[in-house]
């Protein structure tokens, strides 16, 4: 992949992995739609630098992104670049918790499904342009869960066997994956011990990204999917109670 001149957009870009990813790609000359919630904190980060253009946007709402794509089609139809990585986690036991149901929709709305309409939805304008890529971030709790988080963790399963998939399908467009163990984000705060940093994880998926490496298991990830290969059992056992 060329690492300069893109016109990326990132979902969940206004903190954690999602920022980092921007300030990084801004760094290396490119051009980023920032989208999120927060319509305060894209206007700070459009203030620092004119090629950050902000987008609030709700991924979880049909209509959100039935106005997102009328925009890339619109004013930037040269986007080439889409990395899916704004997601959620909600940490409960279904035995412990009668009301429930908003927590799951919120999480497989987000992390699962808007992904992927999101890809449907863009992918004819990424197929115009050179250079083009998607990059899910999906998690090592989707490879071995935790007891914590079912729901996360399933939606994350479902995101990584559909991006395989999805790559084994698209010939002109190049489909990556980003595989995290736990990172010190907003989301994690609380949870867990020996997180790596946003930064960190960005520096690594860089190199890969620039490499064409297309399923990109950050930092903690690569020994868990050794340990996965060689004893499933084990791997079940170090990650069963990951985060308490």
């Amino acid at each position: 992949m060329k690492l300069k001149g893109n016109k990326i957009l990132i979902t969940g870009a206004t903190s954690g992995i999602g920022e980092a990813l921007l300030n990084t790609f801004i760094r290396l000359d490119n051009q980023v739609i920032a989208l999120g919630r927060n319509k305060e904190k894209l206007n700070q980060l459009a203030l620092k630098n004119n090629r950050i253009i902000p987008f609030p946007c709700d991924i979880s709402q049909s209509e959100e992104l039935d106005r997102l794509i009328l925009f890339i089609e619109q004013e930037h139809p040269d986007t080439n670049i889409l990395i899916n990585n704004a997601g959620i986690q909600h940490n409960y036991y279904f035995e412990e918790e009668d009301a429930h149901l908003g927590k799951i929709e919120q999480e497989i709305n987000i992390n699962f499904l808007a992904p992927i309409k999101l890809i449907s939805l863009f992918l004819p304008t990424l197929q115009l342009n050179p250079n083009a890529a998607i990059v899910n971030v999906s998690s090592g709790l989707g490879l071995v869960p935790k007891k914590q988080a079912p729901v996360y963790c399933g939606t994350k399963a479902g995101l990584h066997i559909f991006t395989k998939a999805l790559r084994y399908q698209l010939n002109n467009v190049k489909v990556f994956e980003i595989i995290p163990p736990l990172v010190d984000t907003q989301m994690t705060a609380g949870r867990g011990k020996g997180k790596i940093s946003p930064e960190k994880l960005v520096e690594e998926f860089i190199t890969s990204f620039k490499k064409d490496h297309y399923e990109i298991n950050i930092g903690k990830v690569k020994l868990l999917k050794i340990i996965n290969r060689i004893s499933p059992a084990l791997a079940e056992y170090i990650m069963k109670n990951g985060g308490e």
